[in-house]
């Protein structure tokens, strides 16, 4: 969708971008892209390829989508030296480039190909970070009004922006607690605030969502706390102690009243929105699976594991120390969230690099710096060496964790983030390499089978033109049985269906695996037709044996994905219809169909193709 979106804005315009509607988005409605998206990343693209063909470079959009993010992580790097050399100093900068450069947990996102909102928006964040740290060192305006076009380049790049504006205000309402309160914290925070806010309504996704939703209501308190502390700093040199104890309670108390009353009132009248699901997640840990499961269906959304944070970081989970108070809150925020959802330990990874930066620095500043001149001899001349040891030692361990570190990051960055998601690879017992091209096989025979126009429904993780609307139907139909799954693709005019199936090479990313999050979305739109327990067995089992649930046993996803399968034996020491992901023989092996028919399967079986046979003419 982001190159489609790209692609007919270098074609058409930006004007014609912002009006474009795309009647192959959200089936059946449709989409108005312009209000609908973060406009940032295709109008970075776009305006590269324009710049490029000015100078006469000839180069394709598709060429520009590919190498953004690879540009960008560049970027991305300078702004981490920028910023870890404004909090600390250049060695520490320079380390945190290195590590931000090569580190998985930022790579997973950077590498060619990956032309997604989070290629830009690392770069925006940290370059943000810089130039508040600047502004609020400096008290300087020209740098408050920089922060603020590089936080108006952020939101209109990803919905991420509200780390941003909840850091900032925390950052300032810490340092007011710690009484670290300046003029210079003043002016940069009053510019960023009120001129940030009015370049972040431009955004036509965004709109009043800064003035309207609780996700900024505490920029905004800490604004007009803000106002009141300076103000009381005015009156402090102006009034007796005794009168400004009055005044100061006073005030205090009314503002309190006021402040809650106001909140309470706005937001029972609907002005002020209430947090949106995912960032209500944030939060409360088991909400989206409860209130919205489509939410917590993303892969990407769910808790983040310990491995996870080896993986991705290796080394650098170990050494990041504590740091300064914007530092610190970074690092502990980021912490929080990364652990709550898989897709934000791209949040902590800068952070994480910068810190462990931090660490090393010092070490190697400590054990590889110039040996100081003492004044005093040594005492004992049996001591001269154990400096010289220590030192070495030290270093070398150090040495030792860096190689260990680039090491790891080069080996998951070939495994694990350089190849192509349709393209799957497995090695055999002698090591080699067995490339499965199955879903572009798959989608190369859609190409030359069937209609332009065809319609084809499968789960949302492999077709983008299923939309919020579609998507509780698909949910409903793939977890039906197939006479009330026929009537729901109909009234969604199906032409074909797509579902994926590993049991034949043990995927364990198919569609049965991701199957309870259909019933659990359908669920919560059909209450009364699909219920998720009627999908497990009385010992509150899924299974999909013959002691499975008949229920689950006789829904259109389970026989779509084991049609035939029953007559297949893969191994001389398992009975035929044995699935390799679920280690279980089906219990269903007899499946026929009267709606569909099978209209394609790729070789390993990974991506199935049935189409959706016409009504019969009378």
């Amino acid at each position: 969708f982001n190159y489609r979106s790209t692609h007919h804005l270098a074609s058409h315009g930006f004007y014609e971008f912002l009006n474009w509607f795309d009647e192959r988005a959200w089936y059946p409605l449709g989409r108005i892209v312009g209000g609908t998206v973060y406009p940032g990343l295709m109008v970075t693209a776009g305006l590269i390829h324009w710049i490029l063909n000015m100078l006469n470079v000839t180069v394709h959009i598709r060429d520009v989508c590919v190498f953004l993010a690879p540009v960008f992580s560049g970027l991305t790097a300078i702004s981490t030296f920028l910023l870890t050399r404004e909090l600390w100093n250049q060695g520490a900068g320079l380390l945190a480039a290195c590590f931000i450069a090569i580190v998985p947990g930022y790579i997973s996102r950077s590498v060619a190909g990956s032309f997604d909102n989070e290629g830009i928006a690392i770069f925006a964040l940290q370059f943000t970070y810089y130039l508040w740290v600047k502004s609020v060192k400096t008290g300087s305006v020209f740098w408050t009004i920089c922060c603020c076009l590089s936080y108006f380049y952020m939101v209109s790049a990803w919905g991420g922006y509200v780390f941003i504006i909840n850091l900032i205000p925390l950052h300032v309402f810490v340092l007011l607690l710690m009484q670290r309160y300046s003029r210079r914290v003043y002016i940069a925070y009053s510019t960023f605030y009120i001129v940030g806010l009015i370049l972040s309504m431009q955004i036509p996704f965004v709109g009043f969502q800064p003035i309207r939703t609780s996700e900024h209501m505490a920029a905004a308190g800490v604004f007009a706390l803000l106002q009141a502390y300076a103000f009381l700093q005015y009156l402090r040199d102006r009034l007796t102690k005794q009168e400004f104890q009055t005044l100061f309670f006073l005030g205090v108390s009314l503002a309190a009243g006021i402040v809650f009353l106001s909140v309470i009132y706005l937001t029972y009248t609907g002005y002020i929105a209430p947090w949106s699901g995912r960032f209500y997640s944030l939060w409360d840990t088991g909400y989206a699976k409860i209130h919205i499961p489509i939410i917590a269906s993303v892969s990407e959304h769910q808790p983040t594991t310990w491995v996870s944070f080896f993986f991705d970081l290796h080394i650098l989970v170990c050494t990041f120390p504590a740091g300064l108070w914007f530092f610190a809150l970074y690092a502990i925020s980021a912490v929080y969230f990364a652990g709550v959802m898989v897709r934000l330990m791209l949040t902590l990874t800068p952070v994480v690099c910068m810190l462990s930066a931090i660490a090393f620095s010092n070490v190697f500043e400590r054990y590889l710096g110039d040996d100081m001149k003492r004044e005093n001899p040594p005492i004992e001349d049996s001591k001269e060496g154990l400096g010289p040891n220590i030192k070495n030692i030290v270093t070398m361990l150090m040495l030792m964790l860096l190689m260990m570190f680039a090491v790891h990051c080069t080996w998951v960055t070939s495994n694990a983030y350089s190849s192509p998601s349709v393209v799957l690879a497995s090695y055999n017992h002698d090591g080699t390499r067995n490339i499965l091209d199955d879903f572009r096989e798959a989608y190369y025979w859609l190409r030359q089978n069937t209609d332009e126009h065809a319609r084809v429904m499968s789960w949302w993780d492999y077709g983008y033109q299923i939309g919020i609307f579609a998507m509780m139907q698909v949910g409903k139909a793939m977890s039906s049985n197939e006479s009330a799954a026929y009537e729901i693709m109909r009234s969604l005019d199906v032409d074909y269906v797509l579902i994926i199936f590993g049991g034949v090479i043990g995927y364990s990313g198919d569609d049965i695996n991701k199957f309870l999050w259909m019933v659990r979305i359908a669920e919560g739109e059909h209450p009364k037709d699909i219920r998720e327990s009627d999908y497990f067995t009385p010992q509150g089992e899924f299974r999909v044996d013959k002691a499975g649930s008949p229920t689950l046993l006789n829904c259109l996803m389970y026989k779509m994905s084991y049609y035939r399968f029953g007559e297949m034996q893969l191994d001389f020491r398992t009975p035929p219809g044995f699935d390799r992901t679920r280690n279980a023989e089906i219990g269903n092996k007899d499946i026929k169909f009267k709606h569909l028919e099978e209209a394609f399967t790729s070789e390993h079986w990974l991506v199935r193709i049935y189409k959706v046979k016409q009504l019969d003419n009378r």
